[in-house]
């Protein structure tokens, strides 16, 4: 607020420094006035950190999109063929189908281009004729259609190979952080779902036109983009109600779609280029999960592996290459620091290492830039180090003055009261002791955490229960996602978010949901092979375990308490 007079509230005050108070700032959403105020919206982070690679396999390049070069014989008094069947039979290796509009443009562009011709196809279909050789541009879009983050890649289908890749927040954010309120703002409002789509559609179209320019690629030249996405964010580019994924019993509209046009989706390539979109194989555990499953190889490795994408909505994978389980926990906000007092994106800036070295606290921000807040793994690595150290018990709970002297003596200063809360200052205001535009992690933000990682433990507790195996069977924990891949394995065995192994173990997996959209570009046999995951994979409703919540309740604890 930059002009005017608006009452402070409650949630101002939890919300924001008194620095931050006195200068103008507000929570929009509590405000009510009945005057003239005039107020200034800082701009929302568009480009957060964010995993842009993943693990991945080598496969065999099969892309469905093929380009042939012809150089047919004109017609003649003796030769009277069809323009169509006088390309056909130089495919002959092939049975293309084609459309009406292919066939529309056909007469033209043989006789402009001397009858030397490039034939487009994706799988059977002719889309295109193009005039002289173009075999060599031959493009595909891969999209990981994420919550929070969405991540483009250009890939170069002649030789396999990524060419360029952008990421960017998902203008659905104005909606809500989470699945659920997308779906809430559906329910709500009649408009809300062609907005929502709309807001998808304009991020991959945006990134679309990001990638093509930074590698210098002509839009027309890709034929084809592969989508992997949550369920919700599935069917809402698609313009698919989604209100059934919110309410029990949480039913997709489908696991697999039709062939759809990447037009369809709002993109301005070529204009009758395909969309392939990733099958899911439930309502919380969608198309960007097979994607991941199917990039990490967990129908094929025959090692016992966890994988584990962290994130509001948490999905867990156990598989042996033989039997495949799957599961989702509801973890919540903390991990995108929604929740956390001084919680941020990750952003420049963010806190997103913290370490104790020689009695000493040492941070780590974004880009190296003054700290504003903390991120997801900043919260992970302060909770685990002040456990190790003894200034938080394992109950989650700030210790005493006279323990946190006596365990921790360099840093028993920086435990303090503030606002009737204690907290954990991470970064002083102006000053050492100046408290009013400090970071700290509060109490509540080490229960949210608790209550996260408790939700994720679970999960995977009770997979490996219902898989018949111990936690130091698996021999591999893959950390899937944005926020997996910048997590520290050492933090999260620590506060037992996985299971206790050794962090050799540990695998920072990186966008996986994005590799597996790569690979269903390059190879048809990939494709194929995420549609088996369906049948092979069982799924694992946690809330139709009794003991759900007796074993919750015990992951709040860290360990060693």
């Amino acid at each position: 607020m930059t002009a005017g007079n608006v009452p402070v509230s409650r949630l101002d005050i939890r919300a924001f420094t008194p620095t931050e108070i006195r200068d103008g700032w507000r929570l929009a959403c509590m405000v009510r006035t009945a005057q003239d105020i005039a107020i200034d919206v800082p701009p929302l982070t568009t480009r957060p950190k964010a995993a842009t690679v993943g693990v991945g396999r080598q496969v065999i390049l099969r892309p469905a999109v093929q380009k042939r070069y012809v150089e047919l014989t004109e017609p003649t008094l003796h030769d009277q063929r069809t323009d169509l069947v006088r390309l056909f039979d130089a495919l002959d290796d092939i049975d293309p189908h084609v459309a009406l509009d292919v066939i529309r443009f056909l007469p033209t562009t043989l006789r402009k281009a001397d009858f030397k011709v490039t034939a487009v196809l994706v799988d059977q279909e002719l889309i295109d004729v193009e005039m002289g050789d173009t075999s060599a541009y031959r493009y595909g879009v891969a999209y990981d259609l994420g919550t929070t983050t969405v991540v483009a890649t250009l890939l170069d289908l002649n030789t396999g190979t990524p060419v360029a890749v952008r990421s960017m927040l998902n203008k659905q954010q104005p909606f809500g952080a989470d699945v659920i309120s997308r779906i809430s703002a559906t329910m709500l409002d009649p408009k809300a779902l062609d907005r929502l789509q709309l807001l998808a559609q304009q991020t991959i179209a945006e990134l679309t036109v990001e990638v093509c320019d930074s590698a210098g690629v002509d839009p027309n030249n890709i034929y084809e983009v592969a989508l992997a996405g949550n369920a919700t964010m599935t069917q809402l580019i698609l313009g698919i109600d989604p209100e059934p994924l919110g309410v029990a019993p949480f039913i997709m509209a489908s696991a697999e779609y039709p062939e759809v046009m990447a037009s369809e989706l709002g993109l301005a390539i070529h204009p009758r280029a395909r969309a392939v979109i990733m099958p899911a194989l439930g309502a919380y555990v969608g198309g960007d999960i097979v994607a991941g499953a199917l990039a990490t190889g967990m129908d094929r490795d025959k090692r016992l592996r966890l994988f584990i994408d962290v994130g509001t909505n948490c999905e867990i994978i156990l598989g042996d290459g033989e039997r495949i389980l799957a599961t989702a926990a509801p973890a919540g906000p903390a991990f995108e620091a929604a929740s956390i007092k001084c919680g941020v994106r990750a952003s420049p800036g963010a806190i997103e290492t913290v370490k104790i070295e020689d009695g000493n606290l040492v941070i780590g921000t974004i880009d190296d830039a003054p700290a504003i807040g903390i991120c997801g793994s900043g919260l992970v690595d302060a909770c685990a180090w002040l456990v190790s150290c003894g200034l938080l018990d394992h109950s989650g709970r700030f210790v005493t003055d006279e323990i946190a002297h006596s365990v921790a003596p360099t840093l028993a200063d920086r435990l303090v009261e503030r606002n009737g809360e204690r907290i954990f200052v991470l970064t002083w205001g102006m000053t050492v002791g100046d408290l009013d535009d400090c970071i700290f992690l509060s109490q509540r933000d080490v229960r949210e955490l608790q209550f996260a990682k408790a939700a994720i433990a679970t999960g995977w507790a009770l997979l490996l229960e219902e898989f018949g195996v111990k936690p130091s069977d698996v021999q591999q924990v893959l950390l899937a996602g944005s926020f997996g891949s910048y997590l520290s394995p050492a933090s999260a065995v620590k506060i037992g978010l996985v299971p206790k192994l050794s962090v050799l173990r540990i695998i920072s997996a990186g966008n996986v949901a994005g590799e597996g959209a790569k690979m269903a570009l390059l190879s048809v046999q990939e494709r194929h092979g995420a549609t088996a995951l369906l049948d092979e994979v069982k799924y694992v409703e946690l809330s139709d375990r009794a003991d759900f919540n007796d074993l919750f309740v015990e992951n709040l604890a860290f360990p060693g308490g």
